[in-house]
């Protein structure tokens, strides 16, 4: 996964993951450790808006994934990512994804 894996921000705001090409189908993940101070991940969703796909999501104690594809080229999608923890805790994070097309050879 690389670099596609952003860490949860105190204020839920500013991450972003790198550019994908609309035709690719990828994993984005989220880094929950340090704001889980020892709890741990009980649920999770990914709120996806209109326009870019989100096809599966899934969880560990402290990482959450979901599969994106699609969208528009040169547009930018705000995916908002909500978790339950095992101690009742609710905390979301905005990532921001922007599509760009790779050049065609």
């Amino acid at each position: 996964m690389g670099g596609r894996r952003v860490e949860a921000r105190k204020d839920g705001r500013g991450a972003r993951w790198p550019s994908k090409d609309p035709g690719e189908r990828l994993d984005f993940a989220v880094d929950w450790t340090a704001r889980l101070e020892g709890d741990a991940i009980t649920a999770s969703t990914f709120a996806v808006p209109a326009g870019i796909v989100g096809e599966a999501s899934s969880r560990s104690t402290t990482m959450t994934t979901v599969w994106l594809s699609s969208g528009a080229d040169r547009r930018s999608y705000l995916v908002v990512n909500s978790i339950t923890t095992a101690a009742g805790r609710v905390m979301r994070q905005a990532v921001r994804i922007k599509i760009k097309a790779k050049s065609r050879a």
